[in-house]
C-alpha cells in the first residue's frame, strides 16, 4: 500500500466488496475458459443470464477491435492514428467502422471528406441501421455545431479536434491527467468520455503512460463504490479505486480465491474502475437490498452468445503478447490467440 494512504482514515467496506473481488475472479475465469473452449464457462446464474464486460477493459470485443484493426503500430502516420481512434470511438460500433471502410477503403485524415462520410451514415440511418453503440450516450453537440443529426455534429467535432493542434499538445502531455484535461477542453466531451478516450489513445504509440497513472470514476463506478463501501473515510472515489487496485492480491488472499491475471499484468486503475461499474450491476441481483446512487434495480442487458472469433492482441508496449498461449500450450508466433467471445 502506498504511503499516501497510511495517513488517511480508511474507507469502511460493506459485504459487496467481497462480491467485487469474487466477481473479478469469476469473470476472468470465464475469459480463460472460453479461450480453452470449455463447454461450461460458469455456474453463476447471474453471469449466465446477464451481459458483463471482462475484468480487463482491453479484453473486451470493442477494445480488441480498436487495438488490432484501428490503431496502427510502428511507422504509422500519427495524425491518421489520432483521426482513426477518435472516429472509431465517436460511434464505438464495429459495424459502423466496417461500413465506412467498405465504402471508402482506408480511413485516413488525408482522404477524409465530411460529405462522403455524412452521406454514408445518412443512408445507413435511412435503412434503420444503428450507427452508435448503446454502451454510453454521446451528447448531440447541436448547440455547438448546429446540425440536426447527431453524427453530423460529431464529424465536425472530429474535424475540430484534429485541426486544433491537439496532436502536438497530446504528444507534449506530461501525464495521463494532462491528456484527460486536454480532451475536456473540447465541446460535448465530458469527464466520462475524456477518461475513456484517454485510455484508448494510450493503447497507441501516440502516448505512453502507465494505466496506474490516473483514474477518474464514471457514474456506474460511483454507484458500485457506494455499494462496496458504507463510509469513504478520508478518501475520494478516485482514492478508493487506487486503494483497491493497490491491495488486490491481499484481498484475493483474504478471500481464499485465485485470480488469474492477464499473463502477468495485474488489474490496473481503469480495470478496477470498470469492475466497480460491473459490480454495481451484479449487486442489483445479488444484493438488491443495497442501493447505489442511481437506485437502479434491474440489469438491462441479457447475455447472448457471440459466435465470431476474437484473436487476442494487446498493445505491444505491455510486453505480454508473446506470453499468450494457444490451446495446445504452445505460443503463437504471431502473438494472436483465437477464441469465441462471451
Amino acid at each position: 500500500m502506498k504511503d499516501i494512504y497510511i495517513k488517511k482514515q480508511l474507507p469502511t467496506a460493506s459485504k459487496v466488496l467481497d462480491t467485487y473481488w469474487k466477481f473479478a475472479c469469476e469473470r476472468q475465469n470465464i475469459f480463460f475458459k472460453r479461450i480453452s473452449r470449455k463447454s461450461v464457462l460458469t455456474n453463476d446464474e447471474i453471469l449466465i443470464k446477464h451481459k458483463f464486460t471482462n475484468a480487463y477493459r482491453a479484453s473486451d470485443r470493442v477494445s480488441q477491435y480498436l487495438i488490432k484493426n484501428v490503431i496502427r503500430y510502428h511507422n504509422q502516420n500519427h495524425e491518421d492514428t489520432l483521426f482513426r481512434i477518435l472516429l472509431f470511438k465517436l460511434f464505438n460500433k464495429i459495424s459502423t467502422w466496417e461500413l465506412l471502410e467498405s465504402e471508402l477503403g482506408d480511413l485516413t485524415w488525408r482522404e477524409y471528406s465530411f460529405d462522403k462520410y455524412n452521406n454514408i451514415l445518412l443512408e445507413a440511418m435511412k435503412a434503420k441501421e444503428a450507427i452508435y453503440s448503446g454502451a454510453y450516450i454521446m451528447a448531440s453537440g447541436k448547440s455547438y455545431f448546429g446540425y440536426q443529426k447527431k453524427h453530423e455534429n460529431h464529424l465536425r467535432l472530429l474535424e475540430h479536434i484534429v485541426k486544433s493542434g491537439f496532436l502536438t499538445k497530446l504528444q507534449g502531455a506530461k501525464s495521463m491527467e494532462d491528456v484527460f484535461h486536454l480532451l475536456l477542453s473540447f465541446p460535448t466531451i465530458g469527464t466520462f468520455l475524456a477518461y475513456q478516450y484517454t485510455i484508448d489513445l494510450n493503447y497507441s504509440e501516440l502516448i505512453n503512460f502507465s494505466e496506474m497513472d490516473f483514474v477518474y470514476p464514471g457514474p456506474g463506478a460511483k454507484d458500485g463504490i457506494k455499494k462496496c463501501f458504507t463510509n469513504f473515510g478520508d478518501y475520494t472515489e478516485s482514492d478508493i479505486i487506487r486503494y483497491v487496485t493497490d491491495i488486490q492480491y491481499e484481498e484475493f488472499d483474504r478471500l481464499g480465491v485465485t485470480f488469474c491475471d492477464l499473463w502477468g499484468r495485474s488489474l490496473q486503475l481503469i480495470d478496477c474502475q470498470n469492475l466497480f461499474c460491473e459490480t454495481d450491476k451484479y449487486a442489483r441481483v445479488a444484493h438488491p437490498e443495497i442501493t447505489g446512487i442511481s437506485n437502479r434495480m434491474r440489469i438491462k442487458q441479457i447475455y447472448s452468445k457471440n459466435y465470431s472469433d476474437i484473436e487476442y492482441y494487446y498493445p505491444p508496449k505491455w510486453g505480454i503478447n508473446h506470453k499468450i498461449p494457444l490451446s495446445d500450450g504452445k505460443t503463437n508466433k504471431n502473438n494472436l490467440i483465437t477464441s469465441r467471445s462471451m
